[in-house]
């Protein structure tokens, strides 16, 4: 039975979350909601937007478990947080940054662009080593000044053991730095258990959120580590105090925020969390890890399909990638969007990443499309 939240046109089978989701329902009703009030009434009601802005602050506070809204800021996206770390730390030459050779552009072009400060950037073959964080450490000396990592990866669905790395960065004084893009909305996540510096993940992804939104978490002490890089009104500490000719940076991750908040995109991205927090994190990663095992578990049984992504023990991600045995990736995708599958091409095959409302009826039939090549 399909979810009361997600209004689809039963032509098309959405398997493509881990690219850009649908909205639910109250997210499409919300947008038309403030488009109305604004056109009706312009910001006269001003002052509800920005409790509305608190409370998706707090929202993405519970979501990621952290300690306290002030540790959170609204960015466009991952690549603008990842580029406030990167150009935001001050760098020696000679320090080195350790992250893997499967990470998406975002997290790899900002710290490849620190080349020109002498600044090393390994990439750590993550199935090289008996587990990929065994990968990454492998890579880490006394110049390593940071680790940057993607939760899951885009392509594979790997999943790391983030408490594990955060552990071994925290013992040795190395900055923990977390895409969560693949995580925040599909698996349960803990920035205080992972002792992450800094997260950074959009939202429209897994979150069901509008693209142009997306949240940058950092510790108090991570976040004087970072030269400002954007400055104007709204990251002053008295952010309204228009006359305010002797500012001072605001104390809170709000500091990251130069000017006008995204209005329009914190009521949708509010919205599309309160449906994932009534569900609760829990049932919808038990409910994204049921369909990803069904998935695995049916290409293990058709003869006409290979498995690309690994199956792992208790780290399981929503990702699943597999090719067919003899046609062409490219042409497999055609037939598949062509028969109204939602999905990508991506990691040498085709990338499923169905959410917690898809049925197990979907996936058998985008399978049995499938077959019938």
């Amino acid at each position: 039975m399909k979810h009361p939240e997600f209004l689809l046109t039963d032509e098309l089978i959405y398997l493509n979350h881990a690219a850009v989701a649908p909205w639910p329902k109250r997210t499409g009703a919300a947008v038309i909601r403030f488009a109305e009030q604004n056109t009706r009434y312009g910001s006269h009601f001003y002052p509800d937007w920005l409790n509305k802005e608190a409370e998706l602050r707090r929202q993405l506070q519970t979501l990621l478990n952290a300690p306290s809204p002030d540790d959170i800021a609204l960015v466009k996206n991952t690549s603008e947080a990842l580029s406030f770390v990167a150009y935001g730390l001050t760098w020696q030459a000679g320090d080195n940054i350790v992250s893997s050779n499967e990470e998406f552009p975002s997290n790899r072009m900002p710290w490849e662009s620190l080349a020109n400060q002498d600044v090393e950037f390994r990439q750590a073959d993550l199935h090289s080593t008996d587990t990929p964080e065994d990968a990454l450490f492998a890579l880490v000396d006394q110049n390593t000044r940071l680790l940057t990592i993607s939760s899951i990866q885009f392509a594979s669905g790997l999943r790391m053991d983030l408490e594990r790395i955060g552990e071994f960065c925290k013992r040795r004084g190395i900055l923990f730095c977390i895409d969560a893009i693949q995580s925040l909305g599909a698996v349960q996540f803990d920035v205080q258990a992972y002792q992450a510096d800094f997260v950074m993940g959009d939202g429209h992804k897994w979150m069901f959120g509008p693209e142009g939104l997306g949240v940058f978490y950092t510790t108090p002490e991570a976040r004087e580590k970072l030269k400002l890089t954007q400055y104007g009104w709204h990251m002053m500490k008295d952010t309204h105090d228009y006359e305010n000719k002797s500012w001072e940076v605001h104390p809170t991750a709000r500091r990251f925020e130069c000017g006008s908040p995204n209005m329009l995109g914190i009521h949708a991205f509010s919205a599309s969390l309160s449906l994932l927090l009534e569900t609760g994190m829990a049932a919808v990663e038990a409910q994204v890890i049921e369909k990803s095992d069904y998935l695995m578990d049916a290409i293990d049984k058709n003869m006409k399909l290979v498995l690309l992504s690994k199956r792992q023990g208790l780290l399981k991600s929503g990702i699943v990638t597999f090719r067919h045995w003899t046609l062409a990736n490219a042409a497999l995708y055609k037939h598949l969007q062509a028969n109204g599958v939602v999905c990508a091409l991506r990691g040498g095959g085709i990338r499923f990443s169905p959410h917690f409302y898809n049925t197990l009826e979907e996936i058998d039939r985008a399978l049995e499309l499938i077959m019938m090549l």
